[in-house]
């Protein structure tokens, strides 16, 4: 599984490069705080597999970087996608090193 941190979104974002970011965790955590990314709930992830892009890197990212993994490596292994990367550490590493004023929970 391909990982990238914080520091790395970061520069794609300035950079405004082309990119999915999709957020894994429950619509009422996502609504507490987030990247702006889609959000697609880790159990709903196959089901709206239509939603994921094949054409460019697509970023999965939640609280901590462990939903966001699972999800990577259920897409790779039952939809053999390969242009999909862990956002090391997730919000929680955004906030450390970005947003500290960004709500956590």
């Amino acid at each position: 599984m391909k990982e990238i941190t914080v520091q790395e979104l970061k520069e794609k974002i300035d950079n405004n490069e082309d990119f999915q970011l999709i957020d894994v965790r429950e619509t009422f955590e996502y609504e507490t705080s987030n990247l702006n990314g889609l959000n697609i709930p880790l159990g709903g992830i196959l089901i709206e597999a239509d939603q994921i892009a094949q054409d460019k890197p697509v970023i999965f990212q939640c609280r901590s970087g462990k939903r966001s993994a699972a999800a990577v490596m259920q897409l790779e292994h039952q939809l053999g996608l390969t242009n999909l990367y862990n956002l090391k550490g997730g919000i929680l590493a955004w906030q450390e090193a970005f947003d500290p004023n960004m709500p956590v929970y």
